[in-house]
């Protein structure tokens, strides 16, 4: 380790210190009591006439000058708490420079190494348990309601119901990510028996699903939910966009959207030839259309049986409620966040990074009734995980995900909150740049209300 020694012509090095005192040579020694102090006492007159003496702090030149200086070396408590204190600002720096639409420093291998395995099983009696449980639950609420046919009953039985048939979509959605078993006979009959049920084409909508989730967080390719370019979004009329973005318009588009897809897109979910399906998915898609068309011949029945009105009250009210809640879902795992969410295009496109645009929810009490859906980054990222095991896994995950993971707001038993979310949201998200790979939602001020005229 060099030593320097200050003297009147400024810094120099020490003399070589040796083991024993020389005639002519420093003699130097370390104070017991305090081994940083060094004193020099005696003069080389190779090194000048100057004399000069370390000690105590004060260095004594026999020219008759005398030079204090004063020397603190902090405490090492003191210097870990200053780093301490630096990295911290750093911290905060470093959190508020954080940039979401930068590639992840991890890899899609390493969240997966982190969730435990055992979240990977899935257990058909588990998943058919669940089943049996909703099912049961929707006969006995329309059985309770038709008993009693009372007025002041109706609303809280179509609040209750609709969140059944909600529960029962997000069951028919786990047969169509196969992580309701693994038998591919067992997803597709139960996951026909649950969406037929509730008016959705099972093998149609499971494509365009996969669809979704293989490309979520683009702009162009994605399937559910994503931005509309600016030139497709002005070229609207101005009674679609008051219907896409004023409630409660969008909460009731599930239904068309299987119809014709969003705008800019052709097909349906129901026709074998549409461009969402290739040539080997047409049987699938016809068998649903057909389970699909069935289920509209038993409603006809029934009305026929216990009159169109008492149909629409236990079930076509029911149906447009559970309409709103998956387009209500649906739409708030992909928009609303506080922070601004990228949307990507070519290069920057990846399906890490897109799967990362998406963010978890929470719902209070109906976390478990439908099905803990909420925890969304983690089915984003692997549909193949039962829905039972979504909690265990994305709390695994998060220490991999870092600031990557969106931690969402604590809800109150009735997730009301997640309205005032929805309305801001439809009021500031409306296109995105025809340009550039990595873009994010612009407001069109006509729609958000701060248009003047």
């Amino acid at each position: 380790m060099a030593s320097w020694v200050l003297s009147e012509c400024g810094v120099r090095p020490l003399p070589r210190i040796y083991p024993k005192p020389r005639t002519g040579a420093p003699q130097a020694f370390f104070n017991s009591n305090n081994p940083s102090k060094l004193r020099i006492s005696r003069t080389d007159q190779r090194f000048g006439s100057s004399f000069c003496s370390l000690s105590d702090g004060i260095i004594n030149i026999n020219k008759g000058r005398k030079w204090v200086v004063k020397v603190s070396a902090p405490p090492s408590s003191i210097i870990e708490e200053e780093e301490n204190k630096e990295a911290e600002e750093r911290g905060v720096t470093e959190e508020s420079e954080f940039d979401p639409a930068a590639p992840p420093p991890f890899k899609l291998s390493d969240i997966r190494a982190a969730i435990p395995k055992h979240c990977w099983v899935k257990n058909p009696w588990k998943s058919m348990s669940f089943v049996v449980r909703d099912v049961a639950i929707v006969f006995g609420l329309a059985a309770v309601a038709a008993y009693f046919n009372n007025l002041l009953l109706w609303p809280f039985y179509w609040f209750a119901q609709s969140t059944m048939f909600w529960a029962l979509f997000v069951l028919g959605h786990d047969c169509g990510h196969g992580s309701f078993s693994n038998n591919p006979k067992l997803n597709s009959v139960a996951g026909h028996l649950l969406h037929s049920s509730i008016l959705v084409p099972y093998h149609g909508w499971r494509i365009s699903h996969r669809t979704h989730h293989q490309n979520h967080g683009h702009v162009e390719i994605d399937e559910s939910w994503h931005p509309l370019p600016e030139k497709i979004f002005k070229s609207l009329d101005n009674v679609t966009k008051k219907l896409r973005f004023t409630l409660p318009f969008p909460m009731l588009a599930y239904p068309i959207y299987l119809w014709s897809r969003s705008p800019g897109k052709t097909g349906s979910h129901y026709h074998p030839d549409s461009d969402l399906f290739v040539p080997n998915e047409r049987k699938y898609v016809i068998t649903s259309t057909v389970c699909w068309t069935a289920m509209v011949a038993l409603l006809a029945g029934l009305s026929f049986v216990f009159g169109p009105l008492q149909i629409l009250k236990l079930y076509g009210i029911p149906y447009l409620g559970f309409v709103m809640w998956l387009d209500l879902v649906t739409y708030l795992h992909h928009h609303g966040h506080e922070d601004k969410l990228p949307w990507y295009r070519g290069k920057e496109w990846s399906y890490l990074r897109g799967g990362l645009t998406t963010f978890d929810r929470d719902y209070g009490w109906i976390n478990n009734i439908h099905h803990d859906i909420g925890t969304h980054v983690i089915h984003h990222l692997f549909p193949q995980i039962p829905h039972y095991n979504l909690i265990e896994a994305t709390e695994a995950a998060k220490p991999v995900l870092g600031k990557y993971y969106k931690e969402p707001k604590k809800s109150s038993p009735i997730p009301f909150y997640l309205l005032g979310v929805l309305v801001r949201s439809l009021k500031k998200d409306h296109y995105v740049s025809d340009t550039g790979d990595i873009v994010y939602y612009q407001t069109d001020p006509q729609l958000s209300g701060s248009h003047k005229s």
